[in-house]
């Protein structure tokens, strides 16, 4: 189905979904990241409050996109600020179906794709579920019922499944840096040994899980979090603590860390000076289709500075990430490494091929030995 439903619209934020793939790039295409049109913002409650404040500012309905992972972090701003109860702001949602039941999917997203329904409508939020079969007159007739809804303060949304949405023109994302984030990551796993590590979520857990494969080791040394994105390094942080005796790593991306930045200055205020916190920058939603953060426009330096880390730096070489593993490594302090890194990864990157529990259950063994 094709995107002429929304020409109605003139505002748009999000965190971009692979499902929603060809409607981020119509509005790549269309606005590019204007931010009196289209905004890629931090996280999922993030687009709730700037859609308010655009309805605010204008007296019209604004278009909120995502996955349905993100159903969990726009719970509050939906329940206390858009509801009608409260202020009664119209908002048109547009929600990636990851997980559908009966339709296979990764781990994390078949009990989100079980509840992605019932989350709406314990929300008051009515529906309009889109397939590869819904023609857009069907569509653009559900937006004229609406109508009523909106205008007395109501949100709606349309649930997308896999393969809905056509576009013809796909946008292609790049930037210019040259280092290959799996290659970062086999640096990081040579020079941490065995020690732990927390990995985000998306390709960088792929790609740590298939380089433990070509090396022969066990997977005992790394917790992937393949979903709730945003919050490896809190994971990572609550290790630490327990485990002062150990080095503890977390991988991180740039798009992961901006979720939930929040989180850096409870670890800068705890301070824990076996965790060492690996920024992967490479300025994009890679692992959904590339769109842009804003991590190339601010200092990630200067936030982990003014969050407490004791010793911070940016590299975009081998030779200076080398250097500064090997440093951290050895230190005694709470450290982060930034790595600007090129968007890419290998077409054949496989997924895990072990369970959650498995891996939850192999990393808790392993950090119980002395």
């Amino acid at each position: 189905m094709d995107l002429n439903f929304l020409k109605g619209f003139d505002f748009f934020v999000g965190v971009p979904d692979s499902q929603l793939r060809p409607l981020c790039d119509w509005l790549m295409s269309t606005y590019g990241v204007d931010p009196k049109h289209h905004i890629v913002a931090a996280n999922e409650g993030n687009c709730v409050a700037i859609a308010a404040g655009y309805h605010l500012a204008t007296g019209k309905t604004p278009v909120v996109y995502m996955q349905n992972s993100g159903e969990g972090n726009v719970v509050n701003p939906v329940a206390s600020l858009l509801n009608d109860k409260v202020y009664g702001i119209p908002c048109v949602f547009i929600i990636g179906w990851r997980g559908e039941p009966e339709v296979h999917d990764e781990p994390q997203h078949v009990f989100q794709g079980e509840i992605t329904l019932k989350l709406l409508e314990t929300l008051g939020i009515e529906y309009y579920v889109i397939d590869k079969d819904t023609k857009a007159e069907s569509v653009k007739e559900q937006l004229k019922k609406w109508k009523p809804l909106l205008e007395s303060g109501k949100q709606v949304a349309f649930v997308v499944k896999k393969g809905a949405l056509e576009y013809d023109a796909q946008i292609k994302y790049a930037n210019a840096y040259a280092l290959n984030r799996e290659e970062v990551i086999r640096r990081v796993v040579k020079i941490s040994k065995e020690a732990p590590i927390v990995s985000t979520t998306g390709k960088a857990s792929r790609e740590l899980f298939e380089i433990r494969e070509a090396n022969g080791q066990d997977h005992r040394y790394d917790f992937l979090t393949v979903g709730s994105m945003g919050h490896s390094s809190s994971i990572a942080l609550g290790v630490a603590i327990n485990q002062p005796q150990k080095k503890i790593w977390c991988i991180d991306g740039d798009g992961a860390v901006l979720m939930h930045m929040g989180a850096m200055a409870v670890i800068g205020t705890v301070c824990p000076n076996n965790f060492v916190h690996i920024i992967i920058n490479n300025e994009a939603h890679e692992t959904v289709g590339g769109m842009p953060t804003v991590a190339g426009k601010i200092d990630l330096n200067a936030v982990a500075r003014a969050c407490g880390y004791k010793s911070v730096c940016s590299v975009n070489t081998y030779d200076d990430l080398e250097n500064e593993l090997e440093k951290a490594a050895a230190a005694n302090v709470l450290s982060l490494i930034e790595v600007k890194c090129g968007l890419g990864a290998r077409t054949n990157l496989g997924r895990p091929t072990t369970t959650p529990v498995d891996n939850k259950d192999s990393f808790m063994r392993h950090l119980s030995q002395e």
